[in-house]
């Protein structure tokens, strides 16, 4: 007969995992003998070898106990069962890496894939970071608005861009957001923003975008807020019959503020 020190060193095991095993019923713990001993047999040396080549595999304890006492074809069902829950357990893993290697380059922290390849677009034509930075923020926000839309979205976006006045649009504010309010530029982007409204209105999206009016309000705000000239820059669109940033909206005739706030008062 064995101490439990002798069975824990036949089995390859610590005596804290034997006590272990036997507090949670997998090894069977033996009546103490005459001396006030627990003593074990071939049996439990068997037992324990067992259930530590199921945990070395992989095997969670808890499914120890039915594959330890399982005949050869539900141990066979048991082990199978397993391997697909590990499989997919994998696969999860595989994928937190992914996300954590995407997090890891700094811009994938809430936005998909196709926000981060148009934003990388937009730093192949020299946009400069900063604007860049407030982009992807709006663009954070956006998706997680419309999660399902966003793609489809972008593709859109990705469209805009084969347009020169786009790309022109671009190069121009990239370095807007340091310009008094009274640079004449403004009105140059105004110009160009008007062009391109025109052609959205004229493709019938001009005030699309399932937003709701906070969230709307909230974007033009922000937008407003970027640089001394933005609240200048619609304040001449919508002289011009046009309105909003987020959602743009055709300014009835006789809605239209035809007295352009100074720049001086911005």
């Amino acid at each position: 007969m064995l101490t439990i020190s002798q069975l824990a060193a036949y089995a390859g095991v610590t005596v804290r995992a034997v006590r272990h095993y036997h507090q949670i019923g997998l090894l069977p713990e033996p009546e103490r003998d005459r001396s006030g001993y627990r003593t074990y047999d071939a049996a439990a040396v068997v037992r324990l070898i067992r259930i530590r080549t199921l945990a070395d595999a992989g095997v969670p304890l808890a499914r120890g106990q039915e594959l330890l006492d399982a005949g050869p074809e539900e141990f066979a069902d048991g082990v199978q069962e397993i391997d697909k829950d590990l499989r997919a357990e994998i696969r999860r893993l595989q994928g937190t890496r992914r996300r954590l290697a995407r997090l890891a380059a700094g811009e994938h922290l809430a936005l998909p894939q196709s926000v981060v390849d148009y934003l990388d677009r937009l730093r192949g034509l020299g946009v400069e970071e900063r604007y860049i930075e407030m982009e992807r923020d709006a663009w954070i926000m956006i998706a997680a608005q419309v999660p399902h839309q966003i793609d489809a979205v972008i593709a859109k976006k990705h469209e805009e861009l084969d347009n020169p006045d786009m790309v022109k649009l671009y190069s121009i504010l990239s370095g807007a957001l340091d310009w008094p309010v009274d640079d004449p530029r403004v009105v140059e982007i105004a110009d160009i923003l008007e062009r391109l409204m025109i052609r959205a209105e004229e493709a019938g999206e001009v005030g699309a975008g399932g937003f709701d009016d906070q969230f709307v309000d909230l974007m033009d705000s922000t937008m407003a807020n970027s640089s001394p000239g933005a609240k200048r820059l619609l304040a001449i669109l919508e002289e011009r019959g046009w309105r909003g940033w987020t959602r743009i909206e055709r300014v009835p005739a006789d809605r239209v503020n035809t007295e352009l706030p100074s720049p001086l008062t911005q």
